[in-house]
């Protein structure tokens, strides 16, 4: 299990990221529209390293759901390896089964 800090730390980013999407996405598109001024695109480069750094969605960690844990996860089912081992082995997910040979 990870340290419940830094689950809640990631959770933190996950509602920053989702909160300054919009402010985010308009000001990354002042700042590459070639159209605009030099001046204007710069102004947008500062107001967007204004933006608090836990906004950024690159900040953001995939953890397992289950567990917490950043590493072996799976994207599609959101969940690390060991915890997906560890549900396959009780039967809870259907179709899949320990193999063995």
């Amino acid at each position: 299990m990870a340290k419940t800090s830094m689950i809640e730390r990631n959770n933190k980013r996950r509602r920053l990221a989702q909160k300054f999407k919009p402010q985010r996405t308009r000001l990354k598109a002042l700042a590459v529209d070639r159209k605009l001024p030099a001046e204007e695109r710069f102004a947008a480069r500062l107001k967007l390293a204004e933006l608090p750094r836990n906004s950024s969605p690159s900040r953001i960690r995939n953890r397992c759901e289950l567990s917490g844990r950043p590493r072996g996860f799976y994207r599609k089912i959101r969940m690390s390896r060991i915890a997906l081992r560890d549900l396959a082995s009780q039967g809870l997910i259907p179709g899949m089964t320990k193999s063995s040979w």
